[in-house]
């Protein structure tokens, strides 16, 4: 099995667990009984220059532990005042580290919207997001069929709720736009072995329609990277490692954005 795979079997024995606790009529019925969303995550999207979503990740399989200390809400309170557009949080919790409470605290705390960072496998974990306080949901066409996808971006639109869908290859992307995706993200981490290519951007900018937003997510981690992906017309980028690492978020993002010169 590759990383992905365990990632994925991992979320489906995790969804059983919460069924037992909770099960999928009543966790459905709390979510739609909640107001709903107005599409945040992807309204915060369309700005005049590249949007940025920063990441909130205590680890990952490929790096290990990355933040030992993890201050989750000073961190996202950080990015949100840095100029942040919006914030990814990681629940995973075996390889990541994540966990649910730190979405549902963060996204209580900042005013900006919030993506739920997992590996969707049902339905269960899109009402789970609804409830948690999420703007938007992560789905990743490599581990769902194309029905699932249409059916998950159904819940999503029904709870106003942005899917955020994520494509690594040719066909992938070909997936997302025939399942009418309005986000969607080119992961430049191969997320079968881990393996980095930020031109995967560039080969694949030209697949997805101009009236659809174009994610970058990985790899990113200076203001030439960021320069790249604005001249490709990459509508938003995705910044995990990169600002978890830096000891003064606010510096770093402004680096990012390039208002402040590199050697600085």
């Amino acid at each position: 099995m590759t990383i992905l795979d365990q990632l994925a079997a991992h979320a489906g024995e995790r969804v059983n667990e919460a069924r037992l606790r909770t099960p999928l009529s009543d966790i459905r019925n709390q979510a739609l009984s909640m107001p709903k969303r107005d599409f945040e995550f992807e309204k915060a999207l369309k700005t005049p220059d590249i949007a940025f979503i920063c990441e909130c990740k205590k680890a990952s399989p490929s790096k290990g532990l990355i933040a030992p200390d993890f201050p989750y809400l000073e961190i996202a309170k950080a990015y949100e005042n840095a100029g942040a557009d919006c914030i990814s949080v990681l629940t995973e919790p075996r390889w990541f580290l994540g966990s649910d409470i730190f979405l549902k605290e963060i996204a209580s705390a900042v005013s900006i919207p919030c993506l739920r960072k997992d590996f969707t496998v049902d339905e269960y974990m899109i009402y789970e997001a609804r409830l948690l306080g999420a703007s938007a949901v992560l789905l990743i066409c490599s581990i769902l069929t194309g029905s699932q996808l249409k059916e998950y971006m159904a819940i999503c639109d029904e709870l106003g709720l942005t899917a955020l869908v994520e494509a690594h290859d040719e066909k992938e992307v070909a997936l997302a736009v025939s399942a009418g995706a309005r986000v969607i993200g080119v992961n430049n981490r191969n997320l079968k072995d881990f393996t980095i290519d930020t031109e995967n951007s560039r080969r694949l900018r030209s697949l997805i329609p101009g009236e659809t937003l174009f994610v970058s997510e990985s790899g990113v981690r200076n203001s030439d990277d960021i320069a790249r992906l604005r001249d490709m017309g990459a509508d938003a980028v995705l910044v995990g490692e990169a600002l978890m690492r830096a000891a003064d978020k606010k510096a770093m993002l402004a680096q990012l954005k390039g208002s402040v010169p590199q050697n600085e």
